[in-house]
C-alpha cells in the first residue's frame, strides 16, 4: 500500500513479476523522453523504449532493463507492463557485446528499409542492455529489500 511519500510500483511481464513494492521515485525511458514518477504525480498512461528502469527507495535502487511497453501512473500506483524486463544483475554482459556486434553487422548489411528498422531497434535494445548493467555496475548502490511474502 502507497503511502502519502511512497508510490507502489508493479514491473512485470508476459512471463514474470520483477517488481511489486514501494518507491520514492520512479525514472523510465519514455518513448517521448525520460520520465520521473514522485508520489502524488498525475495520471499518466505512456510507452516505454528500451532502457533503464530505476526504482528507487530510501537511498536504494532497483535498476531494471526494460526492452519497450507501457507504463500507467494512477493514484500512486505505477505499473510497468514490459515487454521484456531483467534486473541488471541478471545481464550477461558478453552475450549482450556480441548482441551489439551482430546487430551493428547486420544493419551495414540490411537490403530493405524494414531490414534495417528492425536491426536498428535490436541495436537499441543491445546498447541498452550494456548501458543497465554498466550503469549498475559503476554505482554500486545497494539494492532495494523486499521483505518476504506474508503467509
Amino acid at each position: 500500500m502507497a503511502t502519502r511519500n511512497t508510490l507502489h510500483v508493479e514491473v512485470v511481464t508476459a512471463e514474470r513479476e520483477l517488481y511489486n513494492g514501494e518507491a520514492t521515485l520512479v525514472s523510465a525511458p519514455g518513448s517521448e523522453g525520460r520520465l520521473g514518477i514522485l508520489p502524488r504525480h498525475a495520471a499518466l498512461l505512456t510507452t516505454l523504449a528500451p532502457g533503464d528502469l530505476r526504482i528507487e527507495l530510501n537511498g536504494a535502487e532497483e535498476p531494471l532493463f526494460v526492452s519497450g511497453g507501457f507504463l500507467e501512473v494512477s493514484d500512486d500506483n505505477v505499473t510497468v507492463l514490459a515487454d521484456t524486463a531483467e534486473h541488471a544483475e541478471e545481464i550477461d554482459h558478453a552475450r549482450a557485446e556480441e548482441a551489439r556486434r551482430r546487430a551493428q553487422e547486420r544493419l551495414a548489411q540490411a537490403q530493405s528499409n524494414v531490414e534495417r528498422a528492425e536491426l536498428q531497434a535490436a541495436l537499441e535494445r543491445a546498447i541498452a542492455r550494456l548501458r543497465v548493467a554498466e550503469l549498475a555496475r559503476r554505482r554500486g548502490r545497494r539494492r532495494i529489500e523486499t521483505p518476504p511474502s506474508e503467509q
